[in-house]
């Protein structure tokens, strides 16, 4: 496995992240992810967070965010932004599991 990049700005990662295939914006619910451009919606089991970035508001703490660069198990990559630690809280068992970092994922 190779080691996640370091980035000191969503942006940045954002777009390094893009050039790198990672190209579909997902979103989070409760029992799955989507890609609203593309209409489908992908389950826990099929997809896997390969890199996980955390970042923190420069001014307040709670500002905080974090990106997950998403692949399914079709090969569609994408990008899940959502702030860092509030997602857990309407997620199913499941999703929790999947959007937990394993041995698979890069930090």
């Amino acid at each position: 496995m190779v080691p996640a990049k370091f980035y000191e700005t969503l942006s940045e990662a954002i777009t390094d992240l893009k050039k790198r295939g990672y190209v579909h914006d997902f979103n989070l619910h409760p029992e799955w992810i989507e890609c609203p451009p593309l209409n489908l919606q992908f389950k826990p089991a099929e997809f896997h967070v390969d890199e996980v970035h955390r970042f923190e508001g420069m001014t307040n703490p709670a500002d905080s965010s974090i990106l997950m660069a998403i692949q399914s198990s079709t090969g569609i990559k994408g990008l899940l932004v959502d702030a860092y630690g509030m997602y857990s809280d309407s997620l199913s068992p499941e999703m929790i599991k999947c959007l937990t970092i394993d041995k698979r994922t890069s930090h």
